[in-house]
């Protein structure tokens, strides 16, 4: 049996190499097929990869938590008429403060990171320039949840982050403004009233407006941060009681809300280990929350339900789209195949008679005109895979489109390849072998 297929595969590697050019045009569907598969799914896994960074920006993993003006809760007074009025008396809360922030770090598992964060809309000037920004008071912990890396300087200390040191670190578009002609470490920079000190400059962070615009994201290149103790101790620390807070409380009156905004925080955001648990530990925070400020609404907790939908959305799109794309190029090769193959068969009637007539069975010419099929098929699928790969790497450089090729790419291509040509092999392949071995010798 050994013996017999060897035998075979001798015939079809002749036959393969006595006819290079229609061998050649045989696999030409192949070759681009392929090659068109491991181009395309390289640019669509480098796209891919690219979206979700930019999605990644405001953290799929996370949990925002942010101030809102007051929701009344309580009963409805039924005899006030079709609006209604509220009975007892208004509950008061201390709003979102950093009791808060040690409450979920010592009493809710499954949270890696907390990052309280206040942000300031300020001025910044020097050297005669001026313009606004925001100053972000935050801790060390908001940096790795952003995924920020410094370019240049070092991150806050222990002392920065206790004492309320006037340091700062500022984004990329800052430094471009005002530190043009010298390098700003150790230099000083005016935010607001206060002369900050800057020790660390951060990676520029690369966003479209887009993406800005879609996602919600700010300009990280135009923030300057500072430690949470500096912001409270030397800017704004709004949990403090003063005579103008409690002349804006009398005036607003006993029942009236005040539109002052009381909470010590602007904004804070919980990275949660287990993306499974977010909902539970969302419900769990907002429980705490409630009781803490004393049954008041007074914030806002928001999971990124969208984006995670939107990222299992674009694998899904992805996917979908890369797998046409393979299915109707292989296809189009291996119907190549197949008319060339039969093709072949009519020209080679004569031949398939004489062997017929010296002894070979129809197995056996089954077994040529597929192997005839698989040698294309494989031959064309290895050219395949070498032209997608110089084709990825040659539009990563010269288009400078992000491009990733993966193993599977290379072995889906080539396995749905060689599959092809056995399958669009088998159709000539029984053509040639049910020829009559008398009426293919007398064929002219």
């Amino acid at each position: 049996m050994l013996r017999k297929i060897l035998s075979n595969l001798s015939i079809a590697s002749e036959a393969v190499l006595s006819n290079k050019i229609r061998s050649v045009l045989t696999a030409l569907g192949i070759i681009f097929g392929v090659a068109a598969v491991i181009a395309m799914m390289a640019i669509g896994s480098g796209a891919q990869q690219e979206i979700l960074e930019q999605i990644e920006l405001v953290g799929v993993n996370n949990i925002v938590i942010t101030p809102i003006v007051e929701q009344s809760e309580g009963e409805l007074d039924e005899t006030a008429g079709a609006v209604g009025t509220q009975k007892g008396k208004k509950n008061l809360s201390l709003g979102l403060n950093f009791m808060d922030v040690e409450s979920i770090k010592n009493m809710i598992p499954g949270i890696d990171m907390v990052s309280p964060e206040i942000v300031l809309e300020t001025e910044v000037s020097r050297q005669g320039f001026r313009r606004t920004a925001k100053l972000v008071g935050v801790e060390n912990t908001y940096f790795e949840i952003s995924g920020f890396e410094l370019n240049e300087g070092e991150y806050f200390n222990k002392e920065h982050l206790k004492k309320g040191v006037p340091v700062c670190i500022i984004g990329k578009a800052i430094k471009s403004k005002f530190f043009s002609r010298e390098e700003p470490i150790g230099k000083y920079i005016k935010v607001g009233r206060h002369w900050l000190k800057v020790i660390g400059v951060l990676e520029e962070r690369i966003i479209s407006d887009k993406s800005m615009s879609n996602l919600g994201i700010r300009d990280y290149n135009m923030d300057i941060y500072t430690p949470l103790s500096t912001a409270l101790v030397r800017y704004e620390n709004r949990a403090m009681v003063t005579n103008s807070l409690i002349q804006q409380a009398r005036m607003s009156g006993n029942q009236e809300k005040s539109n002052v905004n009381y909470h010590q925080l602007d904004r804070l955001v919980l990275k949660v280990s287990n993306t499974a648990q977010m909902n539970s530990i969302a419900q769990v925070v907002s429980k705490m929350l409630k009781r803490k400020h004393s049954q008041v609404v007074d914030y806002e907790i928001s999971i990124p339900e969208l984006l995670l939908k939107q990222q299992q959305r674009t694998k899904n799109i992805f996917n979908f789209v890369l797998g046409g794309i393979a299915g109707i190029s292989l296809l189009v090769g291996g119907i190549g195949i197949m008319n060339i193959m039969l093709a072949s068969v009519m020209e080679r009637i004569k031949e398939i008679g004489l062997r017929m007539s010296l002894g070979a069975t129809r197995l056996d010419i089954v077994c040529q005109f597929l192997l005839e099929a698989i040698m294309i098929s494989f031959s064309g699928g290895a050219i395949g895979v070498l032209l997608g790969l110089i084709a990825a790497f040659g539009i990563a450089e010269l288009a400078e489109i992000p491009t990733i090729v993966s193993p599977f790419s290379i072995l889906l291509s080539f396995g749905v390849a060689v599959t092809v040509g056995i399958i669009f092999g088998i159709a000539p392949a029984k053509r040639a072998a049910n020829q009559d071995p008398i009426t293919s010798l007398r064929y002219e």
